[in-house]
């Protein structure tokens, strides 16, 4: 076995497919079944089964994923280490980061931060929060950057506090709301409670709700032709949307809002490029992300 082949198992084990793993790595089907089957012949039994969910590992085939998941951490952190010999920041960092964050503010991050650090690559994972949560868990980032609260056992840090906003095409009262088309969209847990709370703190009818969309710059786009009202976090607002906005907060007068988070285990602080990049986003901080 070599790391192809650690890597074709862990990314069947994620995908549960042949053809989707088979597109993560980048080769064509052939070639990964061809693997496969090179791998059964070598410890002669056999490592996985077709079901109507996708592909199933058998005993000897879990207990070979386990040895390539292994074998792929050793190897991680066998080039962190080569990479963080001396002083120089250098090698790869690793950053899980929610969806909005990672479309609204990182790139401009990662670039202001690799003017400084030019010998470093990134590998960005985005998603919803949980699925960041996830990634930090099994130690497969080096840094998330989270929305909402989430129990974390490393190091925690908030990065920005920002406020919730109500869009429209045009000026609207909030008492009219109920009777109102309510554009939804599908989003992560944390910002759905957020969201409910200020409604029913409210309210005691729920919305008129008239579309459901799978993202927030698709209701966007609903809001700018007069289809409705939206919530949506301050971070997606631009001026250029010529919207209607107006802060939302609760009856007793405090403003609704969400934090995102930095976490990281502090194992990683260890390595130059992770301590730098934490540096750098504190200073960030103290601007404005």
């Amino acid at each position: 076995m070599d790391k192809k082949d650690w890597d074709i198992l862990n990314a069947i084990e994620e995908e549960k497919s042949l053809t989707k793993a088979a597109e993560k790595l980048f080769i064509t089907q052939p070639a990964l079944s061809y693997r496969l089957k090179h791998l059964e012949e070598a410890f002669q039994t056999k490592l996985f089964f077709r079901t109507k969910r996708g592909i199933e590992f058998t005993s000897e085939g879990e207990h070979l994923v386990s040895y390539a998941k292994n074998r792929l951490s050793e190897f991680q952190k066998l080039k962190d280490d080569i990479f963080n010999i001396g002083e120089e920041v250098r090698g790869t960092l690793r950053i899980g980061v929610s969806s909005n964050f990672a479309q609204y503010k990182l790139p401009g991050l990662l670039k202001k931060f690799s003017a400084s650090y030019p010998n470093i690559q990134f590998e960005v994972q985005t998603g919803w929060s949980i699925e960041i949560m996830r990634l930090l868990n099994s130690s497969q980032i080096h840094i998330g950057i989270l929305r909402g609260d989430y129990e974390w056992e490393g190091e925690k840090s908030l990065l920005i506090k920002e406020q919730l906003y109500i869009i429209s095409k045009s000026k609207i009262r909030l008492d009219d709301l109920p009777q109102l088309p309510f554009i939804y969209y599908n989003t992560d847990n944390s910002l759905k409670r957020l969201i409910n709370r200020w409604w029913n703190d409210h309210f005691s009818q729920s919305p008129l709700t008239t579309m459901e969309v799978d993202r927030q710059e698709t209701s966007k786009e609903m809001v700018k032709h007069d289809l409705g009202f939206a919530v949506v976090p301050e971070i997606c607002l631009r001026s250029s949307d010529e919207l209607f906005t107006e802060g939302l907060s609760y009856k007793n007068g405090e403003p609704v809002m969400r934090d995102t988070w930095l976490m990281y285990r502090t194992d990683f602080l260890q390595l130059n490029i992770v301590k730098a990049f934490i540096d750098f986003l504190q200073k960030q901080r103290t601007v404005k992300i």
